[in-house]
C-alpha cells in the first residue's frame, strides 16, 4: 500500500552489504496500522533472506523516527501488528541480523519500543523518547516493559514505565541504551558509518554473535557455554574463518564469502 508520500515502508540499499528501511508515513508522524506493519514485516523478511545484506538501519521520514501505534487507526481495531513476526512487522521475531535505530525527532511507545528491537541506536540531540502508555491508561505491550529493564537500572525502567514521562536522547545515552547523540542532520550519516563498521566484520561472525547477545539473558552461564555454540558452529566451521586468518596473517583486508 501507499500514502500521498509514497510506499509505507521504503528500501533501499547501500554499499551492496545495507539495507536501509524507511518508515514513511509521515503525515502520522510515521505512527504504524496494519498495514505499515504488514509492509515491515515484507522488508524485514526480504532483508533477513538476502544474504548479501548484512545489517539494516530503521529509521523514519522527515521528521520524527515513529510515534508508535496509530490511535486514530486503533479506535477502529486496525493495529499495527502481523500474525508472524508481531507489533510492527518485527518486534516479536526479530531478523538473524543486526539492526540499527536511526532516530530523530520523537520514538514514543511503540515507536521506542521499535528501538529497543534493535540492537544498535543512534538518536539526534533533539531526539525524545519513552513509553507514555501507562499516563494514558494504557500498558506497553511492544515489548518495552521486558527489555527496557535488560538494557537500564531497574529503577530507572520502573519509573519510566509508571510515570510515562519521556526523556531526551541523552538521559538514555547517559544508561548506555543510545550509542551516539549527534546533531541532527549528522544521525543517518553517523548510522551508517556504524552500519559500514559492522559490515566489514565477517557476515556469519556477525549472525552468530548478534543471536548469543540477545539470548545472554535468557541463559544461565551453565546454559550458554552449550547453547552458544549451536550459534557459534557455522560461523567458527566455516570459509570465513580461514579466510580472516589468512586476512591477518599476510596483512591484507579478507574477502568474505558468506559461507
Amino acid at each position: 500500500m501507499a500514502t500521498e508520500s509514497g510506499p509505507l515502508v521504503l528500501v533501499d540499499q547501500f554499499d551492496d552489504h545495507i539495507t536501509v528501511i524507511t518508515i514513511n508515513r509521515p503525515e502520522r508522524r510515521n505512527a504504524f496500522d496494519g498495514a505499515t506493519a504488514r509492509a515491515m514485516e515484507e522488508a524485514i523478511d526480504a532483508f533477513d533472506a538476502d544474504d548479501t545484506a548484512r545489517v539494516a538501519i530503521i529509521r523514519g521520514a522527515r521528521a520524527a523516527f515513529s510515534a508508535g501505534q496509530d490511535l486514530k487507526a486503533a479506535v477502529s481495531g486496525d493495529f499495527g501488528r502481523t500474525d508472524r513476526r508481531g507489533g510492527f512487522g518485527l518486534m516479536a521475531k526479530r531478523p538473524s541480523k543486526p539492526l540499527i535505530a536511526a532516530v530523530e525527532g520523537h520514538a514514543l511507545a511503540g515507536g521506542f519500543e521499535l528501538c529497543l528491537a534493535c540492537d544498535l541506536v543512534i538518536a539526534s540531540t533533539d531526539a525524545t523518547m519513552g513509553i507514555p502508555e501507562a499516563a494514558k491508561a494504557l500498558v506497553a505491550v511492544g515489548g518495552g516493559l521486558f527489555r527496557l529493564p535488560k538494557r537500564i537500572p531497574y529503577h530507572i525502567a520502573m519509573e519510566l514505565a509508571l510515570t510515562g514521562e519521556p526523556r531526551p536522547a541523552s538521559f538514555f545515552a547517559q544508561w548506555g541504551l543510545v550509542n551516539y547523540v549527534v546533531e541532527p542532520d549528522n544521525v543517518f550519516a553517523t548510522a551508517l558509518s556504524l552500519a559500514r563498521r559492522v559490515a566489514a566484520s565477517g557476515p556469519l561472525a556477525v549472525r552468530a554473535s548478534t543471536e548469543i547477545v540477545r539470548r545472554a539473558f535468557d541463559w544461565t552461564e551453565d546454559e550458554a557455554w552449550t547453547q552458544q555454540h549451536t550459534y557459534a558452529a557455522p560461523a567458527i566451521n566455516s570459509h570465513d574463518t580461514q579466510e580472516g586468518i589468512a586476512a591477518f596473517l599476510e596483512k591484507r583486508q579478507p574477502a568474505w564469502k558468506g559461507r
